[in-house]
Formats: C-alpha cells, structure tokens, sequence
C-alpha cells in the first residue's frame, strides 16, 4: 500500500478565453474508472452542444489505468497534453475535462497543445491539492489517572487526536504516520511509566494541504 500520494482535494472548475474560444475545465477526484467515466459523461450532457469535451484521468496506485481523449480535436493536441499535466504535477487519482466552445479561431496544434495544458493546469489550481498520508489509527487505553497528562501530551504533539472514549478504562484514539508507529508506542509507554496498552485499530489516508 503506498504510504504519501497527492490527489485534488475535490471538485473544481476554472474557465480561460484564448483567440475567442472558450475553455471550461472540471476537475474531480476520482478513485475508480468508472467514477472518472461517469464524471466524463456528466459534464458532456452538461455541454452537448460544445464543440469538444476533452478528457484525461489518472487512476490507481501505480498510475495503471491512465486514459486520454481527443474528443474530435487533431490526434495528440488535447487529451494527451492533459495527461501529461497530471504525470507532471505527480497527481493521483483525478479526472479532468476541458470543454472548448470554438471562437473562429484555429489555433494549430502548437497552440492546441499550451491551451489545453494551461485550462488544465488552471483547472487543478481551482480544485486545490491535498497530500493523503497514511496513518495508523492507535487506542491507547489507559487508567483515568492517566488521562490529564496523556490528553495534554498528544494535543501538543504532532501526533493527530481523534477522540476520547470513557469506559472501565479511558481510550485515547491517536493517529500515526505508519512509520513512526514504534516510536510513538515508546514515547506513550514513556509518559505513562508503562501502564499504557497500545492497539492499532486501522489504517486510514489523512489529507494536508499540499505544499
């Protein structure tokens, strides 16, 4: 399982003019292809009457499905620049159309190209990136004694707080990055002089604004 990837925090939509033709680009996480494909298909009944919807979509955790459209433009000039904004920006997981209304203007594929390239690069700024970073979830279960110094420890450590669960014995719900699991188990057993029982519960994705 890949530990750090970035993605798009969601949905966004941005819109350029370039020699009177409009371009509209939408941009959607996407973690299958057939959300990418039911994204793709929405937003062409949004627009039938467009000129081209353009498409691209990068998926999986090898980056194993990627897929690019044309969508009636000359061969190599929409989809594939799209694609290559995605591979470039090392984004996961996202689909993106650029829907052109065409203004009279022909632009030659040079000029195809940077457009295209640049509604899309414009379009991801609008829908944001996150950086998704694996985390284990720990419940250290502990003594209410515990709890004060426990609680006030983690609030001001690095280390995510979830949630507190009062029982026979209070769980304290603590996010790790999988890699610093062992060292926080050291740093809890620490502060509590060893009366602390550790469990890793689950692994999950936290998302952080991406630098």
């Amino acid at each position: 399982m890949r530990n750090n990837y970035k993605t798009v925090k969601g949905y966004g939509e941005s819109e350029i003019l370039i020699q009177k033709s409009r371009f509209i680009t939408y941009v959607e996480r996407a973690e299958t292809e057939l959300q990418a494909q039911n994204f793709i298909n929405n937003i062409k009944q949004m627009h039938k009457v467009a000129t081209h919807n353009c498409s691209a979509y990068i998926i999986g955790e090898h980056d194993n499905i990627q897929k690019a459209n044309d969508d009636g433009e000359p061969s190599g000039t929409a989809g594939v620049p799209m694609l290559e904004v995605l591979k470039k920006q090392g984004i996961k997981d996202t689909v993106v159309v650029v829907t052109r209304y065409f203004g009279g203007i022909k632009l030659g594929g040079g000029g195809l190209i940077r457009a295209y390239g640049k509604a899309t690069t414009e379009g991801i700024d609008a829908a944001k990136l996150v950086e998704r970073q694996l985390h284990h979830l720990m419940k250290v279960s502990i003594d209410y004694t515990w709890l004060g110094k426990v609680e006030n420890e983690v609030r001001n450590s690095s280390y995510p707080l979830k949630e507190i669960s009062y029982a026979d014995l209070v769980e304290v719900f603590v996010y790790t990055k999988a890699e610093e699991e062992a060292k926080f188990a050291e740093w809890m057993t620490e502060i509590t002089n060893g009366q602390a029982k550790m469990e890793l519960v689950e692994k999950d994705f936290l998302e952080f604004e991406a630098n």
